[in-house]
């Protein structure tokens, strides 16, 4: 009797699944999304993290320019208060240096001056001639036209005789008695030497004799 043959079946066990291609598809879709997830996930952190860097350098140059803004600013200031001192001691130079060239003229000056009151007081007393008349008005006119550069460079005598006597405008060579009641003590009665000012300057005190 012959025996029925056995066959080797090829089928699954009852409990395993088995997926359908459209089962595999939907898989595969939900796998790709999952990693397209991931990945879109990576780019925005990675986004984020290139924003975060980008808003502290961007904090980081604003933060530069005003520093540089301010140092403009100092930098600008310091170079104004140099030029107005710069100009300031240019024009105090200057007007020293114009005093100086007066007080080197003044004693020129005075020494004309004393010159033609001696020749006033010559014509007075004695005789001349025309050559005198002559190089008497020449010297006058000469002595007007330094006194008029004088005037132009701001300079000016001070008043003494008659004044109260002031240590910042005069320098007492002596004393003598009033020549009358009514003269106060300490008033100037005499200038030996003429002083001048220019402005609020004192180029030369005055040299005066006071009343005791």
């Amino acid at each position: 009797m012959t025996q029925p043959s056995s066959t080797t079946s090829s089928k699954a066990p009852a409990d395993t699944p088995v997926e359908t291609s459209e089962e595999t598809e939907d898989h595969v879709k939900q796998q790709m999304h999952k990693d397209a997830d991931a990945e879109a996930s990576d780019v925005a952190l990675g986004t984020v993290d290139e924003l975060a860097e980008l808003s502290t350098n961007v904090d980081e140059l604003q933060q530069e320019v005003k520093d540089l803004q301010e140092q403009v600013l100092r930098r600008a200031a310091e170079f104004q208060n140099y030029r107005r001192r710069t100009e300031t001691e240019l024009g105090q130079a200057a007007a020293r240096g114009r005093e100086d060239v007066v007080l080197a003229l003044l004693d020129v000056f005075d020494d004309m001056r004393r010159s033609i009151g001696a020749a006033d007081q010559a014509a007075k007393s004695e005789e001349t001639g025309p050559a005198f008349e002559a190089l008497n008005d020449g010297v006058q006119l000469v002595f007007k036209k330094f006194t008029d550069v004088l005037v132009s460079f701001g300079v000016e005598p001070l008043e003494c005789v008659g004044q109260p006597f002031d240590e910042n405008l005069h320098e007492a060579m002596m004393q003598q008695p009033a020549p009358d009641p009514e003269t106060s003590s300490g008033t100037v009665l005499a200038e030996i030497q003429p002083g001048y000012r220019r402005g609020n300057r004192i180029l030369r005190h005055a040299k005066v004799v006071v009343a005791e």
